[in-house]
C-alpha cells in the first residue's frame, strides 16, 4: 500500500510538471494591434497587479495577420484590432462573439526629426522627391491611409507598403523614408525619434478599435475580465494618456 501511495504521489508530481499552470494561476494570451503595444503593455502590468496568479502574454502585430493566425488555429484568449473591418472577419468566422470598443485613433504624418523633405501637409507626400512609406491596403492603417488620400484628393505613390504601422514607423526612424502615414499615438510614443505633421483630412478618417474575448478561450472568465479592465477606468486612463480617443 505504501508503494502504491508513493507511486500515486509521483504521478501527481509528474502531471503537475507537465503544465505551466496550477489551479490558482492562469496565463491569458492577448492578440493586439501593433499600435496598442505601449498602452497594452502597461495595462497588462496593472491587470496582473490586481489579479493575483494571472499572467498576460501579448502577441502584437498587424491586425490582418493576427486574425489570419487565429483562422489558422492559433490559440488566444482576447483579440484587439485597429479597425472594425478586420474584427468583422473574426466575427464572421465565429472566433468572437460580444464586442466592446477600447477607443479611437487617427492618422498623422511622421518624418525624421529634422524633416529633411520639408513635409508640411499630405499634399507634399505626392512629390516624386519624397520617399513615402504606408501600410498595405489590407492592414487597418493602410485602409485608413487610402481613405485619407481620397478625402484630400491626392494620390500617393509609396516606395513600400508594410504589414504593420510599427514597420512604417521603423523605416521613418531609420531614415529609410522621408515620411510615413502612421497613427497619432505612434508619433506620440516615438517622442523625439520622429517629427509629427498633423493634417486636417485625418479628422475625417477615425479608426474605432474593437476588442473581444475569443469564443474558444480556455481562460474564461479571466479573458472577459481583461476586456472589462481595458474598457474600465484604469484601462481608459492608460489609453487616454497614450493619445487614443474616447470609446465610441
Amino acid at each position: 500500500m505504501r508503494r502504491l501511495a508513493a507511486l500515486a504521489l509521483l504521478l501527481t508530481a509528474v502531471a503537475a510538471c507537465g503544465t505551466d499552470e496550477t489551479p490558482n494561476t492562469s496565463t491569458i494570451t492577448v492578440f493586439a494591434a501593433a499600435s496598442l503595444k505601449g498602452a497594452f503593455t502597461e495595462i497588462g502590468e496593472k491587470f496582473e497587479a490586481e489579479h493575483e496568479g494571472v499572467t498576460v502574454r501579448f502577441n502584437f502585430g498587424g491586425s490582418a495577420d493576427l486574425v489570419a493566425q487565429l483562422q489558422q488555429g492559433a490559440q488566444a484568449d482576447v483579440l484587439a484590432t485597429a479597425d472594425e473591418a478586420t474584427m468583422t472577419k473574426a466575427t464572421d468566422d465565429g472566433l468572437v462573439e460580444a464586442l466592446a470598443y477600447l477607443g479611437t485613433n487617427t492618422l498623422e504624418i511622421a518624418t525624421p526629426p529634422a524633416n529633411p523633405a520639408n513635409v508640411d501637409s499630405i499634399d507634399d507626400l505626392t512629390s516624386p522627391d519624397v520617399k513615402v512609406v504606408v501600410c498595405a491596403p489590407e492592414v487597418p492603417c493602410g485602409a485608413a491611409a487610402a481613405r485619407a488620400e481620397q478625402a484630400a484628393g491626392v494620390d500617393i505613390s509609396p516606395v513600400s507598403e508594410e504589414q504593420s504601422v510599427t514597420d512604417v514607423l521603423g523605416k521613418v526612424i531609420s531614415g529609410e523614408a522621408d515620411a510615413g502615414l502612421v497613427y497619432a499615438t505612434d508619433v506620440k510614443a516615438a517622442g523625439d525619434k520622429v517629427h509629427g505633421v498633423p493634417f486636417p483630412e485625418a479628422a475625417t478618417v477615425v479608426n474605432k478599435y474593437p476588442l473581444a474575448a475569443l469564443a474558444r478561450s480556455t481562460h474564461e472568465p479571466v479573458s472577459q475580465e481583461f476586456v472589462d479592465f481595458v474598457t474600465g477606468p484604469e484601462g481608459q486612463a492608460v489609453l487616454g494618456a497614450a493619445g487614443f480617443g474616447k470609446r465610441p
